[in-house]
């Protein structure tokens, strides 16, 4: 007699609390089957612009991030998970105030927030990239652009030997160089020249270990601008696939950054939550490949929620 496995499988719900969005992913999940996607809610809050001159976040950004727990929990709570999954990336690990919020959404979803290092968030994209793409895909390289950093790994096991974060992520990017809407050439070329000097460091790391079998590109920014610039591909099943070129890339960012924002929300791939970073991310992305030697990235589907899905299940 056989099991169905989905009656033994856990629901675990994943809580990402970033620099742009909190996003719950509900997933049925059993060690050794792929995780099925069951819930997914997702409320922009873009927490980078309520953080002030000191460092922290504004009272009204506070209120903003809870009204989103809230919201997700609700969602939890309807999903009947058996586990959750608290995690908190770039923007509250770096606000002065940080752990004050953290404490006021541990009280919300019952149970403490993992904050995530730079370095944690480049390991778990790096292990869900691997297990989408499989060992026929030999040694990666990850790259995955947030709301407040860039994540970089490379390995050819399910563990990368170089993770790498460094403050360049898309809301960071556009409010630090990028305050004027469409940003002038002055702007985009400052960003531009204050990306190349962060990613240096990172390239003479990545000098030390094998080149690339295969580069991998994830989250919602590097997605859209694939939809934009980029090609789809055929695949096997029904999941949409996307290549992106970095002359595609380098072509449209000029035309992107003279377009305002509530104007790009036209253009495939750019929703209304992206759009009033999507240029800085387009900067980000087209200085990342070109100081890293990559001529094209193929988007994964799987990210940072789905890496703490699979570790979870790994150490279960």
């Amino acid at each position: 007699m056989t099991t169905d496995p989905a009656a033994r499988a856990t629901r675990l719900g994943v809580i990402d609390i970033g620099s742009n969005t909190v996003h719950l992913l509900v997933m049925d999940a059993r060690h050794g089957v792929r995780p099925v996607p069951a819930a997914s809610r997702k409320i922009t809050v873009r927490l980078m612009r309520y953080v002030d001159a000191d460092g922290a976040v504004s009272p009204e950004g506070e209120r903003a991030l809870l009204a989103a727990v809230d919201d997700v929990m609700s969602l939890a709570r309807e999903s009947a998970v058996d586990e959750l999954l608290p995690m908190a990336t770039s923007a509250l690990r770096d606000a002065t105030n940080g752990a004050a919020v953290l404490a006021a959404i541990s009280q919300r979803v019952g149970r403490d927030v993992l904050v995530l290092s730079g370095e944690d968030e480049a390991r778990l994209t790096f292990l869900a990239a691997r297990r989408w793409h499989g060992w026929a895909a030999g040694r990666l390289l990850v790259l995955d652009i947030g709301g407040g950093s860039l994540e970089i790994a490379t390995g050819v096991d399910e563990s990368p030997d170089l993770a790498a974060s460094v403050p360049l992520g898309a809301g960071r990017s556009t409010r630090v160089f990028l305050p004027d809407d469409p940003p002038p050439a002055d702007q985009v070329d400052a960003l531009r020249v204050h990306a190349r000097a962060l990613l240096e460091p990172v390239v003479e790391r990545l000098a030390t270990v094998p080149a690339p079998d295969h580069v991998v590109a994830t989250s919602k920014t590097f997605r859209s601008l694939a939809r934009l610039a980029g090609m789809q591909v055929d695949v096997v099943g029904p999941d949409e696939r996307w290549r992106m070129r970095l002359s595609q890339l380098a072509d449209w960012v000029p035309r992107l950054a003279r377009i305002p924002a509530e104007g790009r929300t036209a253009l495939p791939g750019v929703t209304p939550e992206r759009t009033y970073q999507i240029v800085g991310g387009a900067v980000v992305a087209e200085e990342t490949m070109r100081a890293l030697g990559v001529d094209e990235v193929e988007i994964c589907p799987w990210a940072l929620r789905e890496g703490a899905v699979l570790q979870r299940l790994d150490r279960m």
